[in-house]
Formats: structure tokens, sequence, C-alpha cells
């Protein structure tokens, strides 16, 4: 008798067990195929803690703020991690790519967030300072994405880079430094990709500090943030019509000419322009700005 009614307790448990893991799973699947493509908290968190400049060419984030919104924050990025490698598939092209966008922005948000202290008490002034003697802070596998454990690195060239033809994402791919394109106060969204990504490389070079054309009499040179060094093949695969760097300039000669504050003529703007156009002048690259990109640092 006894060993009777053990086997039914067992049973029941067991059932009441794997009932309650199914109800598990399938809130979980609910919650991912009800995934917003609006991203509306994550939005509106955006809008609180992205202070834009006056000439709207660069961005800074409120660090300090963003930490009493930790919550907030954690909750927009889980919605992230429930997604299924599955359910990511069955969403169309701009869809996917927009995930993966906020996914590496909001992720690199969350690891300045998680070490702020570090930053608070003087032993971090850069993303770089996160890393290890063995593994960059890029490596760090510290979030779940498709069911595993990923980093930051993953997102960027395991994904996005080799997934899409779309170079421009490395201006709208924000790693938390100074020198790097600036971090929207929005999210990036299916139905509005296109014109963000050609905004993101509009403001990425109309903005001097990191872009420009020098003059020197009627010649000139190209000054170009060291992230079209870095990434200089993705420009030359005819992805986006783009075959060079002077592909690049020659798209957004709008951006580098009539943005350019050190302008001081007519003249100046149709040398700039004629120089690009000709596409034969030197390219150099500028040091990088690793420090955070918090608003102490505007």
């Amino acid at each position: 008798m006894f060993t009777f009614l053990s086997k039914i307790k067992v049973m029941v448990t067991n059932s009441v067990l794997a009932g309650t893991i199914f109800t598990v799973l399938i809130c979980v699947k609910s919650q991912a195929a009800d995934f917003d493509h609006r991203y509306d908290s994550y939005n509106q968190l955006l809008a609180q803690v992205v202070q834009v400049s006056d000439d709207k060419k660069q961005s800074r984030v409120k660090y300090q703020q963003l930490v009493l919104k930790k919550e907030i924050l954690e909750d927009a990025l889980t919605g992230f991690s429930i997604v299924t490698k599955s359910q990511y598939d069955d969403w169309d092209t701009q869809q996917q790519l927009s995930f993966l966008i906020n996914a590496y922005n909001g992720f690199t948000l969350k690891l300045i967030v998680d070490n702020w202290d570090e930053f608070k008490q003087g032993d971090a002034e850069s993303i770089r300072d996160l890393g290890s003697l063995f593994s960059s802070p890029w490596e760090k596998k510290f979030f779940m994405l498709f069911n595993k454990k990923h980093n930051l690195d993953d997102i960027e060239h395991e994904m996005i880079r080799k997934w899409f033809k779309e170079p421009r994402i490395h201006a709208a791919l924000v790693c938390a430094a100074v020198s790097c394109p600036p971090l929207r106060n929005e999210a990036f969204t299916a139905d509005k990709l296109n014109t963000q990504l050609d905004n993101q490389m509009h403001l990425f070079l109309a903005d001097n500090s990191r872009n420009g054309i020098i003059l020197k009499g009627q010649k000139g040179e190209a000054s170009l943030s060291s992230i079209f060094k870095w990434y200089r093949e993705d420009f030359e695969k005819g992805q986006q019509g783009f075959n060079s760097l002077y592909d690049v300039l020659r798209v957004y000669s709008d951006a580098l000419v009539d943005s350019d504050a050190l302008v001081s003529s007519d003249n100046d703007a149709e040398t700039k322009r004629n120089i690009i156009k000709n596409a034969n002048y030197p390219i150099t690259f500028k040091d990088y700005d690793w420090r955070l990109n918090d608003v102490a640092n505007f």
C-alpha cells in the first residue's frame, strides 16, 4: 500500500512540475512571439538618458540617471534575451537588423551600468578598462541571446557583419566611447531603419571633430575617424554602392562640406566639393578618444 501511494504521489508531483514547466515555456514563447518591434519601453528610456548636442551631431549618455533606471533597462534587455533564433528567423530583414543594432547598443549600456562603481571611483575611464589581461570587454559573455551566452563581438562580427550587407551599421553601433558615432535618443525600428542609418552616416561625417576635408591650397586630404580604417573592407565590397572610401565621401559630400563649421567661404566649399569629386586625395585617420561617452565628457 505504501509503495502504491508513493508512486501515486510521485506521479502527481511530476505532473504538477511538468505542468508548471509547460506553462513557463508557453509564457516565454508568447512573450517572444509578441515582441514589440516599436521598442516602446527601450525608446522611452533612450529619450530620457541620451542627451543630444545642439547641432545634433553628437550625443552623450546620462549614466548616473541611467543607473537609477537600471530596472527599466533590464526589462527591455530581457525582452531581447527571450527571443529565440527560430522566432528571429521569421522576421523580415529590417526587423532583424534593427533588433541586433538595438541589442548591441542596449547591452553596451548594461555593461557600463553594471560597472558604474568603477567609473565613479575613478578605477575606469573607458570601456576598455572593463576588460582583463586575457580578454577585451567586447569578448565578455555577459548576456543571453538566442538561448546562448554571448558577448558584444558576437553581435557585431558573427551576426551583423556576416548576415547583412550593410556597412552603414558602423555609424549606428556605439561602443560607449567619445569618438563613437552619436547614440540615437530613439531605438532603431524596421519601418525607419534605412532613413535612420542614412541619417547616422550623415551626422557622423558632418561632425568635423570626427571627420572632415582639410584644405591645403587647392588640394586637400580627408581626415577620418579610425572606424573607417578598422572597417575599411566593409566599405569596399560594393555593399550599398560603396566600392571605396572615396565612394562613401562622395555620397555624403554634403555632410562633409555644407555642415563643416570650418568652411569660411563659398570658394572653400567649392574646392572641397571638387576634391571629393576627383577622388585622388590622401586619406588619413584620427586618433580615437576612448573616454566614456558620459555627459561629463561633452
